[in-house]
């Protein structure tokens, strides 16, 4: 009896033995995982590694996390979406809408994947089954305060480099639309939320109606 109690105490400190070893290669693994963070060494590899639900875009090697959009910004991005589809379905245009979260490989290299809040692509070749790879024609990012100054400052020049040719920065706590002619690198255009807003790529054929816009949502900021 006394030597099955023996064992069974081993087995135990055995398995404790065991977890504690684990425990040091968890946290091995993770203090790596912020130092390639920081030196923004992280791969693809990294990104898809990370848990499931947790919403992140790579740059440059470097992760950063993203956080739950709220109803404000979901609505203006609903409504966007619905009027370039209903633009380029009565034309029955080869362009595509799309919407976060989709992974886009913008630099077709292993150290960026971003997810913009809107996107329109008219090549169809750079859409895959999992992703988009290459740069859409033209992105709309919609500014949230944990995101604001990566929108107007890194992805910015990302987009610019990357050969995006049009950019929009939609800020719904000014009402305002800054556009961006990435492809004539003209300076900035400024429109209100009462204002038709000319889309570049298809030639202002294509205008939101952010009146519109700002109807439909109003509610939420009197809330």
């Amino acid at each position: 009896m006394e030597n099955k109690m023996e064992e069974e105490r081993k087995s135990g400190q055995k398995s404790n033995e065991e977890e504690k070893k684990d425990s040091m290669v968890l946290e091995e693994s993770s203090a790596a995982y912020q130092l390639r963070t920081m030196q923004g060494e992280c791969t693809l590899n990294d990104y898809y590694a990370l848990p499931d639900g947790r919403r992140a875009e790579l740059i440059d090697g470097v992760i950063y996390d993203m956080a739950a959009p709220n109803n404000l910004h979901q609505q203006i991005s609903m409504e966007i979406v619905a009027q370039l589809h209903t633009f380029i379905r009565k034309r029955n245009g080869q362009c595509k809408v799309a919407a976060a979260p989709t992974d886009v490989q913008l630099d077709c290299d292993e150290k960026t994947m971003i997810q913009p809040d809107l996107f329109v692509i008219c090549d169809r070749s750079k859409i895959l089954k999992t992703h988009v790879y290459r740069a859409p024609d033209f992105i709309i990012e919609i500014l949230y305060p944990s995101t604001r100054w990566r929108d107007m400052n890194l992805k910015h020049a990302k987009y610019a480099a990357a050969g995006v040719r049009e950019y929009w920065m939609i800020d719904p706590e000014k009402k305002k639309v800054v556009v961006y002619d990435l492809e004539q690198e003209e300076l900035p255009t400024v429109y209100g939320f009462d204002s038709f807003v000319p889309v570049g790529i298809f030639d202002g054929m294509c205008e939101i109606d952010f009146k519109v816009i700002y109807d439909a949502v109003q509610f939420l900021y009197d809330s």
